[in-house]
């Protein structure tokens, strides 16, 4: 099937806009003429220009996806909205008008239209499919075929809303350590750019020698003030390097590796996996996806590499009718928990409640693990700042006291 967008005229000359869903041309123009006899344009959804134009609100963000606060919100009004009786297009179009964000209010005007017109909600959701997560859409799909959308929705609320407290955590628990750092980079360029070359040019011309630890860093500081434009390119170089060998095979699976084996953030990682496959597969299934399908989906979500590898490997084994648990002992990089906890689920008949208990437990890991490693850094961060100082005080007080006996 086939989406055509059209423009007709109505009996009294008004002009109507639609989209239909036909085999061919010839199918979408009998369809359209049982309402209009005139019909002044068509053509297929996928030739159609873009509704977002050139310079648009979406073309500008570097990034368009829909920020996932917005998107647990949206998702938490269309739950309430649809179990209030209201129809799904009309649904859409009250929320986009009450939705503050431009960009995303765009998008559900403009979906709303093509719902009224006929098209399936998760169709016209996959038009702007650069702005939303695939679970989010496939979700929606799975809904919609089981006639349970309001339920997909409700799961969505919860699923994104815990992930944007989860984001808004991490953030906040890093904000401390790179502030720190920061402040420990502007204090080391000043203390190299200002401080020690004017100490330098008072200690050569009094023609006294200065200590060692002060000789060390001005020659720190000359190096560094004619070094700095070949450092930075080199580190530069080192970066895009390293980024385009993350974009190959052997590169994404050494730097998932890295993610997973890192002492103390391994862990956290680790369990992070364990929760975004847990909560991710509670949702799909409880929204009447298939296992297989549900599976397929959910790998494409992975953050991690490896994991990702170890879910997708699993999609044709389920389809070949082995059950979840079974095709779960073959993964390498899964925690055992989460493993075992997903037979005891398949075989009580209540996967995506269990699942969504496992997800509910890992999320609640994750955070106390990030929790731990924050304070432990914290203490760490201040010693080594300690020391820093220390360093500085000493390299710019030990002359000062020197040039006392050079007068």
């Amino acid at each position: 099937m086939q989406t055509y967008a059209y423009k007709a005229l109505t009996a009294d000359g008004a002009e109507a806009r639609g989209v239909v869903q036909a085999m061919d041309e010839y199918d979408a123009a009998n369809q359209i003429k049982e309402k209009y006899k005139i019909i002044t344009s068509l053509s297929p959804v996928g030739e159609k220009k873009s509704l977002i134009p050139a310079g648009s609100i979406l073309t500008k963000d570097l990034d368009p996806r829909v920020k996932t606060r917005d998107l647990a919100l949206m998702c938490s009004q269309f739950a309430i909205t649809l179990k209030s009786g209201i129809p799904i297009g009309r649904a859409i179009s009250m929320i986009g008008n009450q939705t503050k964000d431009k960009k995303l209010k765009k998008i559900l005007l403009d979906a709303a239209e093509n719902v009224t017109g006929g098209m399936t909600v998760a169709n016209a959701f996959e038009r702007h499919k650069e702005a939303f997560p695939i679970t989010f859409l496939e979700t929606i799909r799975a809904g919609e075929l089981s006639g349970t959308l309001d339920n997909a929705f409700g799961r969505m609320a919860k699923y994104y809303e815990n992930a944007a407290k989860n984001q808004e955590k991490v953030r906040s628990a890093l904000m401390y350590p790179i502030f720190v750092l920061i402040i420990a980079i502007i204090v080391l360029m000043v203390v190299m750019v200002k401080v020690i070359p004017t100490l330098a040019q008072v200690f050569d011309s009094l023609g006294g020698q200065m200590p060692l630890i002060t000789r060390m860093m001005i020659s720190m500081s000359r190096f560094f003030q004619k070094w700095w434009l070949l450092i930075s390119l080199v580190i530069v170089a080192l970066i895009v390097a390293w980024k385009s060998f993350t974009r190959t095979e052997k590169g994404r699976i050494l730097q998932a590796k890295l993610q997973l084996l890192a002492p103390i953030f391994g862990k956290i990682n680790e369990s992070n996996g364990a929760a975004q496959f847990a909560t991710t597969m509670a949702t799909l299934i409880g929204s009447g996806l298939t296992v297989n399908n549900a599976i397929a989906t959910t790998a494409k979500v992975m953050d991690n590499y490896l994991l990702h590898l170890d879910v997708e490997k699993m999609t044709p084994k389920v389809e070949q009718g082995r059950n979840l648990a079974e095709c779960f002992q073959d993964t390498e990089w899964f925690p055992a928990t989460l493993k075992e906890m997903t037979a005891v689920g398949e075989e009580s008949g209540e996967l995506d409640q269990t699942l969504d208990v496992i997800g509910e437990y890992y999320t609640t890991e994750t955070n106390r693990l990030m929790a731990n490693a924050i304070a432990a850094m914290e203490p760490t961060l201040l010693c080594i700042m300690a020391v820093f100082a220390g360093f500085i005080i000493f390299a710019i007080y030990m002359p000062m006291f020197t040039m006392y006996n050079l007068f």
